[in-house]
């Protein structure tokens, strides 16, 4: 009975419903179906080689670093926020798929190529965006919900995406416990080779278990001196993290010296969270928003998305709202400009007649920043 409960646990846990996503490689040429658009992804992995090109790299766990390059097709009929996936060989016209496929043998090489696609784009987007998927992915799950945020947030950086070896399997949420702890190391060299690069700002964005994997890496990074690198991020996003609030204190105090901007995004209704936190004998996890105000004064930035589209644990990915607020550049460069706000928090003026649902959006800005807006409206 015990075990039964714990499966029903886990499955409400998933990051991932529906079918077991394949790449769909190699490609049927000949029958002509063709995806609406294209979307390159560079892959930094200690998932280990399968041999499969269906499934290029698989659950075990690869004590070194692989590279690789995709070129993923985003479906026809594409919904924004959503990953059109089959378990079969993908339709191209109704499904993600991979339409290419090249490892990168060398370190050396990786970089190059970075570089070469840094430099075809406009001088203001030469950025790296490293995602970290969360847990119960497969390869195939988690490169294409990269390509996905890319392509519906309009990104115009370099996609990187960092896969670590998850289990991709509903009863194995230790494994991917100690997975995102084998796999740290990994994204801590990544970070160090996408800093080798012409890049001028890399961001990094971690979801769910994935977000324990930045930290832990941000704290190997520390802990090893490696404070040029870390000086090379220009923003860390935590999106719905799975991280214990006293463990991930302990990690910010190994950091020491956050990288900044530092932005976490949380939801009071996030389910899997909930679940994580039973699972962990009740102890409280900071996407859920347990404790803000321990995260403004410690410099991060907090996003409550709990009233955004349902605030559910993939919502960062999946919102229409948010992906209307980043898009709007008239609308981001107001967001701090709301008077009479809740004291700690400020709201998107006016948000509901620009984009449905954005008043609904709350953000918590760190101490540091809140007292110098204080300073500046007392000197007004």
């Amino acid at each position: 009975m015990r075990l039964s409960v714990i499966v029903i646990m886990l499955l409400a846990l998933a990051g991932c419903g529906g079918p077991r996503a394949v790449l769909g490689l190699p490609v049927d040429a000949s029958s002509g179906a063709k995806p609406q658009a294209i979307v390159p992804i560079f892959v930094a992995t200690t998932r280990a080689p399968s041999g499969n090109l269906s499934l290029p790299f698989s659950a075990e766990r690869s004590k070194t670093l692989n590279f690789a390059k995709l070129d993923i097709g985003i479906p026809q009929n594409h919904v924004p926020g959503n990953v059109e996936k089959s378990g079969r060989v993908p339709d191209p016209k109704r499904h993600f798929s991979a339409r290419t496929f090249q490892p990168i043998d060398q370190r050396q090489e990786f970089v190059r190529q970075l570089n070469a696609a840094l430099a075809r784009r406009a001088p203001e987007d030469r950025e790296i965006f490293i995602f970290v998927h969360g847990y119960n992915n497969n390869f195939a799950d988690s490169v294409f919900r990269n390509a996905q945020i890319v392509y519906d947030y309009n990104i115009k950086s370099v996609a990187l995406h960092y896969a670590w070896p998850s289990g991709a399997a509903i009863p194995l949420y230790v494994f991917d416990r100690d997975s995102a702890l084998v796999g740290r190391r990994g994204l801590a060299e990544t970070i160090e080779i996408a800093a080798q690069t012409n890049a001028k700002r890399i961001v990094l964005v971690g979801h769910s278990m994935g977000a324990y994997v930045v930290t832990e890496a941000l704290r190997d990074l520390a802990l090893r001196g490696r404070t040029s690198t870390l000086k090379r991020l220009g923003g860390v996003v935590l999106a719905g993290p799975d991280i214990d609030v006293d463990v991930f204190q302990s990690q910010l105090e190994d950091i020491g010296d956050i990288p900044r901007p530092f932005t976490i995004v949380v939801s009071r209704r996030d389910r899997a969270l909930g679940i994580s936190r039973r699972l962990a004998g009740g102890h409280p996890r900071v996407g859920s928003g347990a404790d803000i105000k321990m995260l403004q004064d410690k410099e991060i930035a907090v996003i409550d998305v709990s009233d955004v589209d349902g605030g559910t644990h993939s919502v960062f990915a999946t919102s229409q709202t948010l992906m209307d607020v980043v898009n709007n550049d008239a609308l981001m460069r107001n967001v701090l400009r709301e008077e009479g706000a809740p004291a700690g928090q400020t709201m998107l003026a006016d948000g509901a007649s620009v984009i449905e649902g954005a008043a609904r959006l709350v953000i918590f800005l760190p101490s540091r920043l809140l007292g110098g807006m204080a300073q500046a409206a007392a000197g007004q």
